[in-house]
């Protein structure tokens, strides 16, 4: 019988996921940012489904656009596979 310790163990784990060297967390941002209503950021993370309602809803009448905004600049977007953004600059 697992003990009150064992539990804590196995439910308090924390995994991130890995660092994508495909998709850029900047490319991403400034995609979003200009043309995110139009679902463009979505199809840059592989998100093809999501990009296409993004693109017949006009960023789902902007409140969806923002929000995708907002999780790309904290780095809580991740791309088609689960992975997160790279942040490294794409300029340099």
């Amino acid at each position: 019988m697992p003990t009150h310790k064992d539990m804590d163990k196995t439910t308090h784990k924390t995994s991130t996921p890995p660092v994508s060297h495909g998709r850029n967390k900047w490319v991403a941002l400034v995609l979003s940012i200009f043309v995110g209503a139009f679902g463009i950021d979505r199809f840059y993370l592989g998100k093809i489904g999501t990009g296409i309602l993004k693109l017949i809803t006009g960023g789902g009448f902007g409140i969806w656009w923002f929000v995708d905004i907002v999780l790309i600049a904290t780095g809580e977007m991740t791309d088609i596979q689960g992975r997160r953004l790279s942040d490294i600059s794409p300029i340099k």
